[in-house]
This record gives C-alpha cells, sequence and structure tokens, in this order.
C-alpha cells in the first residue's frame, strides 16, 4: 500500500467549509444574520438526495416568519459554486438544500485521501474545547456486566470522534471506593474467608454472592487476615472491603486494557471525602447559594425549583453524605479542572439522576447546557434466535471477559457500536461468532484485507502508484462514482457523530463503503494491461482502504491486511 508518513495533522480543504461558507453569504444575501443560524450539513440517508443536506431553512423559516420552501429557494438563488465543484443544488421536501458534488471533484478527493491518509476527516469544529468523557463507572463490587460493557465500546469511539473533530478531550472512569458498597463488600468477602477456613457463617443477606469473591478471598494473605480480624467490627469490614476494592478495579483494568479501551484517569471517589475535602466543600457553597434546607435532621436540595420531581438527601440524619452529594462534589471538582462540558455516559437505571445533578452543577457555577448526560441501554444475548439468560451460578452475570473469550474484542465493540446508545440491543452471538459476510465486522474487515492484497498483487505484476495521479480522470464507470461519492462524505459523518454523539453511524457507514467496494472489485477490474487505468484504480482502492482504516480505528477494531 502507499506510503504512511504520519506526524503533524495535515489541515484538509474540506468540502464543508466551502459549502458552509457560500450559505452564509446566501443568508446573507437574503438579509439574515449569518452568525444568529447554526448551519449543519449532514449526508442524506437516500443518495439520491445528494451527497450534503442543509436544513438551515427549515429550523429558521419561523424565527422570521417566512415559509421554509420559500426561504430555501431565496438562499439557494444566493448561491455559487464552481461547477467543477458542485455539480447542482436541489430543493426538497419541506425546505431541504441538497448539494451534489461534480465528477471532477470526487476525482480530485481521491488524490487528496492519498495524500493526508488518516487525517482525511480531521476538523477544528472543537476549537480546543476541554472536554471530558466520564464512562463505565461500574460500581468496584464485581466484574463488569453486558451493559458496561457496551458503555465501554461507546465512550472509548466517542473520545476518539472528538479527538478527530479537534476536541481536547480526557476520558476518565470514576471508581466508587466509598459509601455503602463498601461495607456490604466487605461483609462478604469477610463471610467466604472465613469459610475458607472451615468456619460456619451466616453470609449477610444484602452482601454479592458472586463465587468470584471466593477466589478472591483465596488471595488474602493469612497474617494480613489474622491483623483485620482483631480489629473492631467496622476496621475489620473496612479492611476487608478495601482489598476486594482493590483486586476488583485491578481485574476490570486489565478487562478494560485487553478490550482495547484506555482513560486518561481513574478518580477514586474516596479523593472527594475527608474534612475540609471537596464534598465539604461543595455542600458549604449550595448553603451559601440557599438551595439547601434542613428537614427530619437531614439536608436537602432543593432540586424540584430546577425541573426535578421532588426535592432529593444531602446528608441523612446520621451525618453521612448521600451518592448524590458525592456525585455533586465530583462534578464540582471537574468544573475546577477547567472543562469545558462534561459528557457522562450512565446505565439505563440512572435516568431519573440527570436533572437533579445537571441543576446542582448549574448552582455550583457551570453553564446550563455544560453536562451532558447519554444513556445507555440494556443489552439482550440472543442465540440461535432465542434469548440467552446472562445469569449465571451464584449469582453472577456474563461479563465482558465472558464475552470476549466467547465472541472476541473487534466483534463485541463493533455489535454494541451498531444500534443508537438510547436504543435497546439485542447481542446476536450465532452472528457474532461467524467468519463469514453475514458477520458485519467481518465483512468490513474483509473490505479492507481484500484492498491490502490487492495492492500487494498489483506490486507483483510490477504496478505501483502512479507519480501523476491525473490518472484519475479516467475515474468514470458508474461503480466508481459511486464508491468516490461515500467516500468524500466521511468528514461530514464524523462531524456529524460529533455533534450528535453518535458513534453507530460509522459502523453504518462502514458497512456501505465496504459493500459500495466489494460491488466495486467485482464490476471492475483493477489492475490489468492498461498502466494507467490501473493506477487510477488502485488510488481508488487505496482511498477505500484509507478510509476503512480510520473508520475502524475510530470504532476501536482492528483493520488487518489478512484474513
Amino acid at each position: 500500500m502507499a506510503p504512511d508518513p504520519r506526524g503533524k495533522k495535515v489541515k484538509a480543504a474540506r468540502a464543508r467549509d466551502r459549502v458552509t461558507e457560500a450559505l452564509r453569504s446566501a443568508l446573507e444575501a437574503a438579509g439574515l444574520d449569518p452568525e444568529g443560524h447554526e448551519i449543519h450539513l449532514e449526508r442524506p440517508n437516500d443518495p439520491a438526495h445528494g451527497d450534503l443536506s442543509c436544513n438551515v431553512a427549515l429550523v429558521s423559516a419561523k424565527a422570521v416568519g417566512r415559509k421554509p420552501g420559500e426561504l430555501a429557494r431565496q438562499i439557494k438563488g444566493g448561491l455559487a459554486f464552481d461547477p467543477s465543484f458542485m455539480e447542482r443544488v436541489e430543493i426538497a421536501g419541506p425546505g431541504f438544500i441538497n448539494f451534489t458534488f461534480s465528477h471532477d471533484f470526487l476525482r480530485r478527493q481521491v488524490v487528496e485521501i492519498n495524500r493526508l491518509k488518516g487525517d482525511f476527516g480531521n476538523s477544528d469544529i472543537g476549537k480546543g474545547e476541554k472536554v471530558q468523557v466520564e464512562f463505565v463507572s461500574a460500581n468496584p463490587t464485581g466484574p463488569l456486566v453486558i451493559v458496561s460493557a457496551r458503555a465501554a465500546a461507546v465512550g472509548s469511539a466517542l473520545v476518539n470522534i472528538l479527538r478527530k473533530c479537534g476536541y481536547e478531550t480526557e476520558a476518565e472512569y470514576y471508581v466508587n471506593d466509598a459509601g455503602a458498597q463498601v461495607g456490604k463488600l466487605g461483609r462478604s468477602i469477610l463471610a467466604r474467608y472465613l469459610e475458607l477456613r472451615g468456619e460456619e457463617v451466616e453470609f449477610p443477606a444484602e452482601g454479592y454472592p458472586g463465587e468470584y469473591l471466593i477466589d478472591i478471598a483465596r488471595e488474602i494473605d493469612p497474617a494480613d487476615a489474622e491483623k483485620w480480624l482483631a480489629l473492631p467490627e467496622e476496621e475489620r469490614v473496612g479492611a476487608f472491603g478495601s482489598f476486594a476494592i482493590e483486586r476488583i478495579t485491578s481485574s476490570i483494568r486489565e478487562d478494560l486494557e485487553r478490550f482495547g479501551v484506555r482513560f486518561d484517569l481513574f478518580f477514586n471517589e474516596s479523593e472527594l471525602h475527608g474534612e475540609g475535602g471537596d464534598i465539604t466543600k461543595t455542600l458549604g457553597e449550595l448553603s451559601e447559594r440557599g438551595v439547601v434546607y434542613e428537614e427530619e435532621g437531614a439536608l436537602w436540595f432543593r432540586s424540584s425549583e430546577f425541573g426535578d420531581e421532588k426535592d432529593r438527601v444531602l446528608v441523612r440524619s446520621d451525618d453521612t453524605p448521600t451518592y448524590f452529594l458525592a456525585d455533586a462534589a465530583y462534578h464540582r471538582n471537574k468544573l475546577e479542572r477547567g472543562f469545558t462540558r462534561v459528557i457522562d455516559i450512565w446505565g439505563p437505571d440512572h435516568h431519573g439522576h440527570i436533572k437533579r445533578l445537571q441543576a446542582a452543577s448549574t448552582v455550583l457555577g457551570a453553564a446550563p447546557d455544560w453536562l451532558e448526560v447519554l444513556i445507555v441501554q440494556w443489552v439482550r444475548l440472543v442465540e440461535e434466535g432465542r434469548q440467552v439468560s446472562m445469569s449465571k451460578r451464584g449469582g453472577e452475570f456474563v461479563s465482558l471477559r465472558d464475552l470476549v473469550d466467547d465472541v472476541g474484542v473487534d466483534a463485541a465493540k463493533y455489535f454494541f457500536l451498531m444500534r443508537k446508545t438510547n436504543a435497546h440491543l439485542d447481542f446476536n452471538l450465532t452472528l457474532a461468532r461467524k467468519a463469514s459476510d453475514e458477520n458485519p465486522v467481518y465483512y468490513v474487515q474483509y473490505a479492507h484485507a481484500r484492498i491490502s492484497s490487492v495492492i500487494g498483487f498489483a506490486r507483483g505484476e510490477g504496478i505501483d502508484f502512479p507519480e501523476e495521479t491525473d490518472c484519475v480522470e479516467l475515474l468514470e464507470e458508474p461503480e466508481e462514482i459511486e464508491l468516490m461519492r461515500i467516500l468524500v462524505v466521511f468528514p461530514q459523518l464524523v462531524d456529524g457523530a460529533a455533534r450528535s454523539r453518535e458513534p453507530h453511524r460509522l459502523t453504518s457507514y462502514a458497512q456501505q463503503l465496504a459493500s459500495s467496494f466489494h460491488h466495486f472489485y467485482h464490476v471492475c477490474r483493477i489492475v490489468s494491461n492498461d498502466v494507467r487505468r490501473s493506477g487510477a484504480r488502485l488510488m481508488l482502492a487505496e482511498a477505500t482502504r484509507i478510509v476503512l482504516a480510520e473508520c475502524l480505528r475510530i470504532l476501536g477494531v482492528s483493520a488487518p491486511e489478512k484474513m
């Protein structure tokens, strides 16, 4: 394949920027202030509607008292494009403005992709904005289960998307190593340890019954255990609990590393506690702002004044802080670290926490839209058309480790990312195991491997990438044009995925791109006696490989050269 000199990022001449600037000028010519009308370009779902689509007329019409179709026609009338760039501009539906690139532009983009390599699709829409994405953050009381595995895939892909779009992005895992669950875990591991010594003990009713705790209990050094058993009950439970949390957290890190998901920081909740810590400071600031009151010996936050269904307890009547207060303190800490936007990815059982935490963050000084929360919905495992029970013996559940052992990292990630984050997902184990075109990730990876093989074959035949790139003018077959049309919208696709926080767009795109390449491959002979045409088609194939590889990199999936 073509040389890949990576290093300093190269800024591409982007079609989106040219179209956006033209739309801004057309808005101004129509008597509208471009600054007051946000311009978003998306790739239409139907290729018959062009390569790019803009809804600025639809979203602006009401504000200016105009009909969308009429405003769209006026904006279109103010657009002027070089025909070598844009083939046509059309009005569709109730006021969409659709753009179709010229064939000359498509061919030039093949050359541009070969030049930019993996930097194709980079943008600066983030303008260096400092964003934190916090995801997974499962309690360290057991192995990562399937919904947490889905959150890991989504969060990691979203971080990659944001970074590609110019956001200064940090990935963070919040370790809940404080609170009531530590006591439950401590009593559970203590019971398992005593059982291993042959003692008859009653397992705590509220404890964690998973058999993984037996394995952890076996790791306890008897000398350490004797010291802990001599402590007063609360300290004894704390010592056993701390040991278990350290082991489980270490195991979680290993599983995430194996899954190819990396964090810039693991933040421990325990850092927020203690005299004069973030929890104390947060409670003080909320009290100063008049949103805290006392009732029945507890301290409450007036969250109902901010759209929540009721007020929430901050400090219980026994003077212990609630999880809500700890979460508020944690987000105050994020605000102090200078993040201009924070994106939390939570499980489906946390939906009710959103309004109260957004309200607390605003009271503590954050902008109203500073905290975004994405909900990752439940996953069902399906095998041979039937739902698989996710419960196993001893109160355990199918874990991330179990899934990776079964279907592999690439299939697990790709399947988790194939649907919208807020939609329930049926994970088809039967399909994920298949090494055939039926398996979506195999189908995409095979396209990448096929291109690598074709390029290797061409070199074996003495045909390499041409030094003179004007041979791309020979790319004129319908299959070539269709493949180029899909390639050139990759930057807009990534921008759209960043703005909407929707990584699943890239899986759909990768499958469409792979399908278009496979069709092109079967219809158009890439390596032939026509050296110039072979060079053009090699460049198109390499452009496809580059975009597929970058798409898979963002998703966290490998791009194999052989399969």
